[in-house]
């Protein structure tokens, strides 16, 4: 890790880790230059392999040491999670969007005159709220100064969500190519997608630096937050193509990949 980067404080570099997850969610957009579709399959087991690797942050990353801080008392982690999960269930409800693949009449959340490529661009950004906020809690809460928080665990929360940043960016980029948008304007939206992760981090992180006790709270929060996106989005999504057992083994492979590198680095 770069000496420059320890030195930093808590939202600056909480913004550079989720600078990060967005570059690579513009990485995934970029694709569609190179052609016009994606294989069905590896997309499927992409979005399979983010849903496993997001399920391990839930735990191993924001509620386990959201219980742990605060001697194993699960009442404050439980009330952050419900109310993340619940939070993010109205928004949901509320906000128009439209899921990758779905037609412009099955748009979600209240009624809107809005394009499809803009609907689903909402999809998305609703989705990286969640990552950002968890990011930008992860990097508060070394500040804090408990033990059951790292850099190196912040680190490695981070590097989790930039992983499954990039089928995220395929799934902007490539369905608006298909429906005969430019390619540059088809990058332009994926990228677009992901710009809410620095400034969700810049939040999360400094909710904490400002008030220590709310740290196993948001924990929780961002937990629950994005156990809704996971079971109503990435689950889902993986399983449309018809590759359902390559999905779930995938979505395992995830977990575990996720899993290893938080027990082992963080």
């Amino acid at each position: 890790m770069p000496a420059f980067f320890l030195t930093l404080s808590p939202i600056i570099q909480a913004v550079i880790a989720a600078s990060v997850a967005w570059a690579v969610t513009a990485l995934g957009a970029s694709a569609v230059f190179l052609t016009r579709d994606f294989n069905r399959k590896l997309f499927d087991a992409m979005m399979g392999f983010a849903a496993g690797i997001m399920l391990a942050v839930c735990f191993w990353s924001l509620l386990e040491p959201a219980v742990r801080m605060v001697n194993g008392r699960v009442l404050p982690a439980l009330i952050g999670f419900l109310v993340g999960g619940f939070s993010f269930w109205n928004i949901d409800k509320i906000l128009p969007h439209l899921h990758s693949g779905f037609p412009i009449n099955e748009a979600e959340g209240v009624k809107s005159s809005l394009r499809g490529s803009i609907l689903l661009v909402l999809a998305i950004t609703l989705h990286n709220i969640p990552e950002g906020l968890a990011i930008g809690v992860a990097f508060g809460a070394v500040s804090a100064g408990f033990s059951t928080t790292t850099l190196a665990h912040a680190v490695t929360l981070a590097i989790g969500v930039a992983i499954q940043d990039f089928p995220e960016g395929l799934a902007v980029a490539f369905p608006l190519r298909r429906e005969g948008v430019s390619r540059t304007k088809s990058f332009g939206y994926g990228a677009m997608s992901a710009l809410v992760e620095p400034v969700g981090a810049v939040i999360g992180a400094a909710a904490i630096v400002l008030t220590r006790r709310l740290l196993p709270y948001a924990l929780g929060f961002s937990a629950g937050a994005m156990l809704f996106v996971i079971v109503e989005e990435l689950i889902p999504e993986s399983q449309r193509g018809g590759n359902t057992d390559l999905a779930t083994l995938c979505t395992i492979f995830g977990f575990a990949l996720m899993m290893v590198l938080e027990l082992s680095i963080g």
